[in-house]
């Protein structure tokens, strides 16, 4: 195999790189996916086509909340729990990017210091690049790459800033809602749509003088469950309360996961999901591509100046100008 530290990888040496959970390789895999450069595109759908039999067996978990409310000490404690029972971890953080520069802290890693230090967890930390939702466009594609590698829990954490978590419920199975205490009124517009998407509820930071708060908070919010509609058919979503400082609570998380897990197993709704999922990917990628070729397509981008310059002008409609667009780009 080539030196995964310098020589180009070909697409076999990726394979068996991640297969044998070679962790340089693993990762320059998903740099590879992760690539906007076109003459990355057939390298990287040639290594997911030869993955993706060795993927799927996972548990993927969602962790949305606040800024503040400590997803990533609650995600660190998570995950050191997990390895402690056995399994191997994967931690997709995704980090807020600029909308100038598309760069990103990327300072979940820094933050894990335990968990990023464990051989049987990987970290890994990516630019949402604007993405919509606080993920990235490649997270599907990431999540298949540490299933392949091995990992049995993917931890999907996102920017948790408001944004749309539709995006986050279509690439996991269960998905946890973090939130603090005497949030105040100026968070209710990003608890109401998010709270309706969660399969469990989390207080977080129970402990100390926040405990009783803490206990209120979730009672409060199981009194509220009860009238909402369920996030998962045949699923009843909890109100939790876990403490990452003393580990209380962590790891009856994770014992309703497991609940989770088996009573949709049961019912179906998790295969139904899972397959409901990879439609939603397969039009995702679709769009994906669609916009890629017409951005790329040399009349449209000759057009493009004048046809903007016209719609600020005022001389022509925003709905001409697409129409004028697609038909350069169809001609």
């Amino acid at each position: 195999m080539a030196d995964a530290g310098r020589a180009e990888l070909s697409v076999a040496d990726h394979v068996e790189g991640v297969r044998r959970g070679d962790r340089a390789v693993l990762a320059r895999t998903i740099t590879l996916i992760e690539s906007r450069a076109p003459v990355h595109a057939d390298k990287a759908a040639a290594v997911l086509a030869a993955l993706a039999p060795a993927a799927g067996g996972s548990i993927r978990v969602g962790i949305t909340g606040v800024p503040g409310v400590g997803k990533s000490t609650f995600i660190e404690a998570l995950g050191m729990h997990l390895i402690d029972a056995g399994h191997r971890v994967a931690v997709l953080a995704v980090d807020p990017s600029s909308t100038v520069s598309r760069g990103s802290i990327l300072g979940d890693k820094t933050r894990m210091e335990r968990l990023s230090r464990e051989p049987r967890a990987y970290i890994r930390p990516s630019p949402t690049a604007g993405t919509l939702g606080g993920v990235t466009r490649r997270s599907r594609e990431t999540i298949l790459v540490c299933e392949a590698a091995g990992f049995d829990v993917v931890l999907v954490e996102t920017v948790g800033v408001g944004q749309s978590e539709v995006a986050v419920r279509s690439m996991v199975d269960a998905f946890l809602l973090l939130m603090l205490t005497g949030a105040g009124d100026e968070l209710q517009g990003i608890k109401k749509g998010v709270i309706e998407l969660a399969d469990a509820i989390v207080v977080h930071k129970a402990d100390g003088d926040n405990l009783d708060a803490a206990r209120r908070t979730r009672a409060d919010f199981e009194s509220a469950l009860r009238y909402l509609a369920p996030a998962t058919e045949g699923w009843t979503t909890r109100a939790l309360t876990a403490s990452s400082v003393t580990g209380e609570g962590v790891a009856e998380v994770w014992e309703t996961v497991d609940e989770f897990v088996a009573a949709t197993r049961q019912s179906g709704a998790f295969e139904r999901r899972r397959r409901a999922q990879v439609l939603d990917w397969l039009r995702s990628m679709v769009e994906q591509r669609l916009v890629g070729r017409f951005e790329a397509h040399d009349g449209v981008r000759a057009l493009r100046p004048e046809v903007e310059a016209a719609v600020l002008d005022g001389r022509l409609s925003v709905p001409a100008a697409v129409d004028r667009l697609l038909e350069r780009y169809e001609s």
